[in-house]
């Protein structure tokens, strides 16, 4: 039994990777998604040179920074479906010259208006790249045991990416301008598209049935709509904002036309069905919920470390580096991990590992700790990742290989959307817990305490302006309103990751691998040559014993 297995996934194995090594296939993946993940944030650090040599509005500076994100997260379901159709390497190799192309023209921006532009067509080629490598991923390693090793490496390059664009980025600052936080980009990409020409397999889907060029553009204008609103919100915008109220209204009525034309279309752009699946839809809802619980902490630690615990921003770099290291092991270990606990233990044990670090964090006051601090971020990586990993690897397994593309593309985009509604609950949550006790700090008047209300960094810059004993009580009241929000955001987290663990619940109990699949192998009779062969013979993998839950 365990040779004619063997044999089955072998032949799965050849067919998937048109001849290339899947491991050498991996590397070339891995490091597209290093690219995009380190261009995510190494220009936060470049803001103030960019600042000082472009002299952008409020507004053109704000664009130049969330643009990026904005187009990208909007564009993942129409590159991800469009790859499934005329071929995900083709895409992904377009995606490599365009993020090439872009980051030549943002080097070398003379105003604000072309690095806005760069920086969209970034977002542009993020948005070809990012399906493409875990659709074609999905297609490269048709067994599920390497499949989920491979996502394992996967998100770990992921979590590197994201920690070493800042450090990176001020590297290059200290010893060069601006710009060359882009140009690094260039010669890693120049290597990429041969090498990926020249290693990567193509791949496509069913290709039943014509592109739908309306839905794509609807879902692009919708996810364009939804996340602009979503991030003005997270931004500290007016609720009742026209510009915040507008892009959300009109974004939810496309998205619901979207979903509604894909219902009645024979052959839809996203096979809605997929949502039907327990095990997918309940992925999903992790992604989006694992982001929604922590990536606004992120901000408010960043806060908490630098205007609370007066540490520079290499220091607070170096104080969230073991969170960084955690989920990188996590990532390298999940595999394992899957194949013993399983989706549902895996994800519901990563959520109760989150929530138990975001609670051990509530003890985090005025004064530095630093091992509470290293303990918690320690937890806190390790268990986030580990509920990443089971969510986006089920995703992926179930399903159908043909809808792969879009499959990776609703991932990617049920990410974005958590960290941006992330940002704007919990933002929110932090200014309602925060801002209440800076209304009657003796001494201050009513407008110094209002504006120091906003955030506290406004706090401290008003409190530099009073001076004296009034200053002195504002910044030392505003520092522990801070920790105070701190506390209450932390708790707020904690009961959306077990909200979260609970969700987990309806994941399958055991890792499925190898289903049946019938191989036609050639008879032992018919001679070197001969067209006769045997029927089909079904093949099953001992591993099916496992039962889903």
């Amino acid at each position: 039994m365990s040779g004619t297995t063997t044999a089955a996934v072998g032949l799965r194995r050849r067919a998937a990777g048109a001849g290339a090594n899947r491991w050498v296939v991996l590397v070339v993946l891995c490091t597209s998604l290093l690219l995009v993940a380190v261009d995510a944030t190494v220009l936060h650090v470049a803001v103030p040179a960019v600042t000082e040599d472009l002299k952008p509005s409020a507004i053109e500076l704000l664009w130049i920074v969330d643009i990026y994100p904005l187009v990208c997260a909007s564009l993942l379901i129409l590159f991800g479906t469009l790859g499934d159709r005329v071929g995900r390497r083709r895409i992904l190799l377009l995606g490599y010259a365009l993020f090439g192309v872009a980051s030549a023209m943002a080097a070398v921006a003379e105003g604000p208006q072309v690095l806005i532009l760069a920086r969209a067509l970034l977002g542009v080629g993020g948005a070809m790249i990012m399906p493409a490598t875990l659709s074609i991923l999905r297609q490269v390693f048709p067994d599920r045991r390497e499949r989920a090793l491979a996502i394992g490496v996967w998100s770990a390059v992921a979590a590197v990416g994201a920690a070493v664009g800042p450090l990176l980025g001020g590297f290059l600052l200290e010893h060069f301008w601006w710009g060359s936080v882009f140009l690094v980009n260039i010669p890693l990409m120049l290597v990429s598209l041969p090498v990926g020409r020249l290693l990567l397999p193509e791949s496509t889907g069913s290709g039943d049935g014509p592109w739908d060029v309306v839905g794509a553009l609807m879902a692009a204008a919708g996810l364009f709509g939804v996340v602009l609103g979503v991030k003005r919100l997270g931004g500290g915008e007016p609720a009742d904002s026209v510009l915040t109220v507008v892009p959300l209204l009109v974004g939810a009525a496309l998205l619901a036309l979207f979903v509604r034309r894909q219902r009645r279309r024979k052959h839809p752009l996203v096979d809605l069905r997929m949502f039907a699946r327990p095990a997918f839809s309940t992925s999903v809802g992790c992604i989006v919920l694992a982001m929604l619980a922590l990536v606004g902490l992120e901000l408010i630690a960043a806060q908490y470390l630098q205007l609370v615990l007066g540490l520079s921003p290499l220091e607070t770099g170096l104080r969230l580096l073991p969170l960084t290291v955690a989920a990188m092991a996590a990532g390298l270990f999940g595999a394992r991990m899957l194949r013993r606990f399983g989706p549902r233990r895996m994800v519901c044990a990563g959520f109760c590992l989150t929530a138990l670090a975001v609670v051990l964090l509530t003890a985090l006051g005025r004064e530095d700790n630093a091992p509470l601090m290293l303990t918690g971020f320690v937890l806190l990586g390790f268990g986030l990742e580990t509920t990443l990993f089971g969510a986006y690897e089920s995703m992926l397994s179930e399903a159908p290989s043909e809808q792969a593309g879009g499959a990776a593309a609703i991932g990617e985009t049920s990410y974005q959307l958590g960290a941006g509604i992330g940002i704007a609950l919990l933002g929110t949550v932090m200014n309602a817990a925060y801002a209440p006790g800076l209304s009657s700090v003796p001494g201050v008047p009513a407008s110094a305490s209002a504006a120091a209300g906003h955030s506290l960094g406004e706090a401290y810059d008003v409190a530099g302006k009073l001076g004296g004993s009034a200053g002195a009580a504002l910044r030392r009241a505003a520092r522990d309103c801070f920790v105070h929000g701190l506390h209450v955001t932390l708790l707020v987290s904690a009961g959306l990751l077990l909200l979260g663990a609970v969700m987990a619940l309806r994941l399958p109990r055991a890792m499925q691998c190898d289903a049946d699949v019938a191989v036609e192998v050639p008879s032992p009779r018919a001679g070197v040559g001969s067209p006769t062969h045997a029927p089909p013979v079904q093949l099953r993998s001992e591993v099916d014993v496992a039962r889903r839950g």
